[in-house]
């Protein structure tokens, strides 16, 4: 049995007028049925909750101030998770609603909480379907795309795969759509410095996350122990194929052969930082080399 989170963006789970596409919720209900039934435990990142507003409320085009998108993304969340419901009882599954804030993992306590809800949730046989709260999430202090969420979820509940659905086949050498000789890059080992791979895409119109958020996610996941793939939502059986490394399903990202206890990992991805310390250089070789204490025992 593995422990999978996937993540499945804005413009995989929208059509191209910004609506909720059914027929793409369906499709990946259907793959975490399949991976359910082979004894798999799966928690779904979701994003489409302020382009579902959009569409149901029949504006031309995204507003831009907080207070209408936060508006829109209470009439789109509901939507959203209503299709979710629909699609996973039609597969004897129960859909459960998590909607985060980032107070959720920087909170020792509510990190705990969170972890604790989820894993019972999974216990229970549910699915969660996990989005943030964007209802409510001040402008000031957000996560701002759900690939950090996912990437924190994954570390929070010591997943084994998180799996980055998005609207290209993985990391290429140059964006695909612009470049014909763009190819797929396989692998990512733990010892490249991810965020320096270069990633040009931004988000799309209806999304805020790009390739350059799914690169900081993987690195959050491969220091957290777990194995990434960036992968398309459209290819067909992409769940099943990116959790047994098919070749082409997308690019992996492998895990780091360092294990960081599960508190220091919350200190480095999901604490607030509010301040900087400076060490000489023997004191950072004693951390970074030795990994060592720098206070007596």
């Amino acid at each position: 049995m593995m422990r999978i989170v996937v993540k499945i963006g804005t413009s995989s789970v929208t059509d191209e007028h910004g609506a909720i596409n059914d027929q793409a919720i369906a499709t990946l209900c259907d793959q975490v049925a399949q991976l359910r039934e082979q004894h798999h435990e799966v928690l779904v990142v979701t994003s489409g909750a302020v382009a579902g507003g959009v569409a149901a409320l029949g504006l031309s085009q995204r507003p831009t101030d907080t207070q209408t998108l936060q508006a829109l993304a209470a009439v789109g969340q509901s939507q959203l998770m209503n299709r979710y419901n629909h699609y996973l009882a039609a597969r004897s599954l129960i859909g459960a609603q998590v909607l985060l804030v980032p107070n959720d993992f920087i909170d020792r306590t509510q990190y705990l909480h969170a972890r604790q809800t989820l894993g019972r949730l999974l216990e229970l046989g549910c699915v969660p379907i996990i989005n943030e709260n964007d209802a409510i999430a001040s402008d000031e202090i957000r996560f701002g795309d759900n690939d950090r969420i996912a990437a924190l979820v994954a570390h929070s509940v010591g997943a084994d795969v998180l799996i980055l659905l998005t609207d290209i086949g993985g990391l290429f050498t140059s964006d695909p759509r612009t470049d014909p000789t763009a190819t797929l890059v396989a692998s990512v080992s733990a010892d490249d410095p991810l965020l320096s791979v270069h990633a040009g895409s931004a988000g799309t119109a209806r999304g805020s996350g790009g390739m350059a958020s799914k690169l900081s996610a993987a690195r959050i996941a491969s220091w957290s122990g777990v194995r990434t793939v960036i992968a398309s939502a459209s290819r067909i059986n992409v769940l099943q194929d990116a959790l047994n490394s098919v070749g082409g399903a997308g690019t992996q990202f492998l895990p780091h052969n360092r294990n960081l206890s599960a508190r220091k990992l919350w200190i480095a991805f999901a604490a607030q930082h509010v301040g900087t310390i400076v060490v000489d250089d023997g004191a950072r070789n004693a951390l970074i080399t030795r990994n060592t204490s720098l206070l007596h025992a």
